[in-house]
C-alpha cells in the first residue's frame, strides 16, 4: 500500500501498528515490532519404541485357476485384500509430525539411512502397490494362485517432549512389494505361520490343501518390486 507522508492520517497509523507493521515517530525510533513466532510444539524430543513388528502380510490373492498338460497363461486377476498404509495413529498427548515419527521409526529399524533417503517409508501420501500381476506362464499342469504381499513395519511409540509432555501413539510403514505363484497340491518350501503363501493357499485352495499347510516341498516362485 502506497501513502503519501503529507496525508498520513491518524486513522492509518492505527491500521499500520495493527497490521503488525513497523511505524517510526519522529525521532525516528520504532514505534511497533512485529512478534516473534512461536516456538515448535512439543520439540527437542526423545522417542521410545516397543514391539517393533517386521513381517510379510498377504494384500491381494486369485481364484485358484487350473491347467493342463502343458500349461499356459494364468489370467484370474488377483483380488485386493488389505490396503497397505505409511500412518501415525495417535493415541494421547500432543500430536507431532508424522513424518518425523516414521523417521525415527526407519532410523530404529535400518529402512532410513543416515543420510536421511526413506524412500518412501515416511511418506504418508505414499500411494499402496497394484496387487495386480502381469501375465504369468506355467509350464506344467496343476492348480495355481497368484497372490501380492508387502512386507510391514509396525511399532509402538513415546515421545517425551523437551518440556515433559508425552506423546503415545503406534507407526505404519510398508517397505517391499512383490507377488508370488503357489500351486495347491505341493507344500511351499520353507513356508512358516504367518507367510503370505499360506494364507493365499488357504484363501483360495482351501484349508485342507497340501499348500496350505506348512512344510517342505517345491519352491514358490517369487517376485519383488
Amino acid at each position: 500500500m502506497r501513502i503519501e507522508k503529507s496525508r498520513l492520517a491518524a486513522g492509518a497509523v492505527v491500521a499500520a501498528l495493527l497490521a503488525g507493521t513497523t511505524a517510526c515517530t519522529s525521532g525516528g525510533e520504532p514505534a511497533a515490532r512485529a512478534r516473534p513466532a512461536a516456538a515448535p510444539a512439543c520439540g527437542n524430543g526423545v522417542y521410545t519404541w516397543s514391539d517393533v513388528d517386521r513381517r510379510s502380510v498377504l494384500t491381494g490373492v486369485a481364484e485358484k485357476q487350473t491347467l493342463g498338460k502343458g500349461g499356459g497363461a494364468l489370467t484370474h486377476e488377483v483380488r485386493p485384500l488389505r490396503t497397505p498404509r505409511v500412518a501415525v495413529d495417535f493415541d494421547r498427548g500432543p500430536r507431532i509430525d508424522a513424518k518425523a515419527v516414521l523417521r525415527s521409526l526407519g532410523a530404529r529399524t535400518g529402512d532410513v539411512g543416515a543420510d536421511g533417503d526413506a524412500t518412501g517409508f515416511t511418506d504418508v501420501h505414499r500411494p499402496a502397490p497394484d496387487p495386480r500381476t502381469g501375465g504369468t506362464e506355467m509350464e506344467g499342469a496343476g492348480t495355481f494362485v497368484t497372490y501380492s504381499w508387502v512386507e510391514q513395519v509396525v511399532a509402538d511409540f513415546q515421545y517425551t517432549c523437551g518440556s515433559g509432555e508425552r506423546s503415545t501413539g503406534r507407526a505404519t510403514s510398508w517397505v517391499v512389494d512383490g507377488s508370488g505363484v503357489l500351486e495347491c497340491s505341493v507344500p511351499v518350501e520353507g513356508a512358516k505361520e504367518g507367510d503370505p503363501a499360506l494364507a493365499a493357499a488357504r484363501f483360495s485352495c482351501g484349508p485342507h490343501a497340501p499348500a496350505a499347510a506348512p512344510g517342505e516341498g517345491r519352491p514358490v516362485r517369487r517376485a519383488s518390486s
